[in-house]
């Protein structure tokens, strides 16, 4: 089940290449659970939080599925609110982008209708809504359910708990008995379990584990930055915090590569590892960084499975993780052997939705905090040469130079302006 890969299941090479395209390089758990049993048209009851890969998982048998040619709706997924309707309408469409003349519609509440009417007339294949405004095209007749193939219940247990159970099973009897009903949900209860026996035919239940954040001696922060300051902050955080070893997490290959490249041509010691890379090369790369060869590694989620350095002293998410069980995993690499380490986290525009589902899902506060300025960075190097300086002293390491220093006062320069003279020249070297 672990080694599986996206390959492995019966997906056309349109979705394939789209799955490429978003540098996915393996199936997340519950799109490992659910994709054989939801392609071949079961009923499945997927158990997984928010932000474990879930959308990928009912999307691709949704695509599947899809006759373009038929340009009435096909295929709903209801979802409690607004912005979940974006984002699942957002990467449906990104998993959809080499299938020509798919179209796919977003419906919710606060939008104007008028502009939602006109798409309909045009033909759409797909529907994502929230249940209130379905509804209501629903008694304007404007939307037809009775040629649906396949319905998606999308975050089942806030749907109810919001009160829309009576809305769904009014939505349900309209769509016709042999669809696919497919039903996710954080929590399986016993009100999930009675709309599922009375709308679904002998599904399938499918949980993944959720492991818990053991996190104490990891301080975890997060900063909110435009995607193109996100290299800036990184090296701004690298040496104000005078880190010796970190780990540094992006989500596509070519996004390890990019940043690797990037590093490297600002002067730091770092390397990247991802799945194109042969087990050979992947080696002497984590040989590099456990020997501290390497400041920086930067690696996939993938790649980045069975390392153990125990000296990481910070562990950066670049991009915020597909799959919130990555956070956990991402972050459990840094605060080993009773040290304390960090967890930096960058957050771009409408990443802020996703840190806070990871932040609903571990349960634990991840503070935000401001990016280090550049005077930030001078006062932080200013302390870190005084402490160098001091500990010569106390070390008794600096009693050769004592004469040279002598004789310059001779000559009627003063202690204070040749020590911060010297400190100076140390400081820009």
């Amino acid at each position: 089940m672990n080694d599986l890969s996206f390959e492995d299941f019966e997906i056309s090479n349109p979705i394939i290449k789209a799955i490429k395209d978003l540098g996915f390089e393996e199936p997340s758990p519950i799109q490992k659970l659910t994709l054989s049993e939801s392609l071949k048209g079961k009923d499945i009851i997927g158990q997984a939080q928010t932000g474990t890969g879930k959308t990928a998982a009912f999307a691709i048998p949704i695509l599947e599925k899809i006759f373009i040619k038929d340009k009435s709706p096909q295929a709903i997924v209801i979802c409690p609110t607004r912005e979940l309707c974006i984002q699942v309408a957002e990467e449906i469409g990104k998993l959809s982008t080499h299938m020509k003349k798919l179209y796919i519609l977003p419906i919710y509440g606060g939008q104007s209708i008028g502009r939602q009417i006109r798409a309909l007339k045009k033909g759409v294949h797909i529907i994502i809504a929230t249940p209130g405004r379905l509804m209501d095209h629903m008694e304007r007749k404007t939307i037809n359910l009775s040629g649906i193939e396949t319905v998606v219940l999308d975050e089942a247990d806030e749907m109810l708990d919001m009160g829309f159970r009576d809305d769904i099973e009014f939505i349900l009897k309209q769509t016709p008995k042999n669809r696919q009903t497919l039903l996710f949900s954080a929590t399986i209860n016993k009100t999930i379990t009675n709309l599922a026996k009375k709308y679904q035919n002998k599904p399938e239940i499918l949980k993944v584990p959720h492991h818990h954040l053991t996190a104490p001696k990891i301080e975890q922060i997060y900063y909110e930055t435009r995607e193109k300051m996100k290299l800036e902050t990184l090296t701004r955080l690298i040496d104000v915090y005078d880190l010796n070893l970190s780990l540094v997490f992006c989500n596509t290959k070519r996004r390890v590569d990019r940043l690797t490249r990037d590093l490297k041509a600002r002067g730091f010691s770092v390397e990247g590892i991802h799945g194109d890379m042969s087990q050979n090369q992947r080696d002497k790369v984590m040989n590099k960084f456990r020997k501290d060869k390497i400041e920086i590694l930067v690696a996939t989620d993938v790649a980045a499975r069975g390392i153990d350095v125990p000296n990481v002293e910070a562990v950066f998410n670049y991009d915020l993780p597909n799959d919130n069980e990555y956070y956990i995993h991402r972050i459990g690499r840094t605060g080993r052997a009773g040290k304390t380490g960090y967890a930096f986290t960058f957050v771009a525009g409408k990443e802020i939705y996703k840190l806070r589902d990871i932040r609903k899902f571990t349960k634990t506060n991840i503070k935000q905090e401001k990016i280090p300025s550049l005077k930030d960075i001078e006062k932080k190097k200013d302390g870190l040469l005084l402490e160098n300086v001091l500990d010569l002293i106390d070390k008794n390491k600096h009693s050769k130079n004592i004469e040279s220093i002598e004789k310059a006062m001779e000559e009627g320069y003063t202690s204070v302006d040749l020590a911060a003279a010297l400190l100076t020249i140390n400081k820009d070297k």
